[in-house]
């Protein structure tokens, strides 16, 4: 049986918080990696994160907080990432202490800018991470409603699947149920696929269509991410299962999705600069758009809804006109 060991966080933003409500909830000792030294001793003076998820208390006794990231990396066993993935790298580059021996776990539902890498994948080409000491979070699981304790359903993705089995004994609870999967690769790039759709169906929301034409977007979606899926990495996956179907949809209809809100943004006339300012907060995908847009380069995947969000995000072109033009194409 795969031991976890001892467990640290590596983000400070709100599904960060999230998953360290869930795990000091059953290890009651963390570690905390935050970059700012100012929030984290605002957060050992209130006992929340001052700036995400503030109704969320913890005992800050059972958590090692430090803005040092070589500290936390070389005290823990378990290293769960919960950055936004285009700061990812910034994080990484102050690293000095070696990882391949820790267990990675990428709770991160983004794409490595300009590496265009899933993190899996990055962790694995340029720290030299094992494929089998690399396990990642999926699932329909919006920070704010983790934190309220709602039922969620989550996805511990590893090709080792006693490994993955032992990190859902520290997620399980009476609102986190939990199961495994061997398809990493499959799990990261839905987690970023499902993004680009909440954007595109934002933007309709924006543009007033309606509940009618979302599901046909959706079903649309689905099929699109089906077809990049089995392109990118065929095995033998159910694109229905709740860890891609389940996560898309929470993202494409939920007010608590960033990505959808950006999205209503854009399709109302906002700027993508302005948006973002108005906002305040990372939509993952943004950054992801332009990633997959560029992998789909080689894969010559049929994708009309990348496409289409990735002409307005990059290229400029009218949101009314290219959605009419996607509209076109669905049946």
């Amino acid at each position: 049986m795969f031991d976890c060991g001892k467990i640290a966080i590596i983000g400070g933003g709100s599904w960060a918080t999230a998953i360290a409500k869930i795990v000091v909830g059953h290890t009651h000792h963390i570690g905390w990696y935050m970059r700012r030294d100012d929030r984290i001793q605002d957060f050992l003076r209130m006992s929340h994160n001052p700036a995400y998820l503030t109704s969320v208390h913890f005992n800050t006794d059972e958590i090692y907080f430090s803005s040092d990231i070589n500290k936390v990396v070389q005290a823990y066993d378990t290293l769960v990432f919960v950055t936004p993935s285009p700061y990812l790298k910034n994080h990484l580059r102050k690293l000095k202490t070696r990882i391949k021996d820790k267990f990675i776990v990428t709770a991160i539902k983004g794409i490595v800018p300009d590496e265009n890498l899933v993190c899996s994948e990055y962790f694995h080409h340029v720290y030299d991470v094992p494929y089998d000491h690399l396990a990642c979070i999926g699932g329909p699981s919006h920070a704010e409603e983790v934190a309220l304790e709602r039922l969620s359903y989550l996805t511990v993705g590893c090709s080792d699947p006693v490994k993955a089995e032992a990190f859902t004994q520290v997620l399980g609870s009476s609102f986190i149920k939990t199961k495994t999967s061997t398809d990493v690769i499959g799990i990261e790039y839905s987690s970023v696929l499902k993004n680009v759709y909440a954007i595109a169906a934002g933007i309709c929301s924006g543009l007033k269509y309606g509940d009618n034409f979302q599901a046909v977007l959706m079903s649309n979606a689905v099929q699109e991410m089906q077809r990049f899926l089995n392109a990118i990495q065929p095995q033998d996956r159910h694109v229905y299962d709740s860890v891609y179907l389940g996560d898309l949809l929470v993202t494409g209809y939920s007010n608590f999705s960033r990505n959808r809100v950006f999205g209503t943004m854009i399709g109302k006339g906002y700027s993508v600069k302005s948006a973002q300012i108005e906002m305040e907060m990372i939509a993952e995908g943004f950054f992801g758009t332009k990633c997959m847009k560029e992998i789909n380069r080689r894969m010559h995947v049929n994708m009309p809804i990348l496409d289409a969000v990735y002409n307005i995000l990059y290229e400029r072109i009218s949101p009314q006109v290219e959605i009419k033009l996607l509209t076109d194409s669905f049946r």
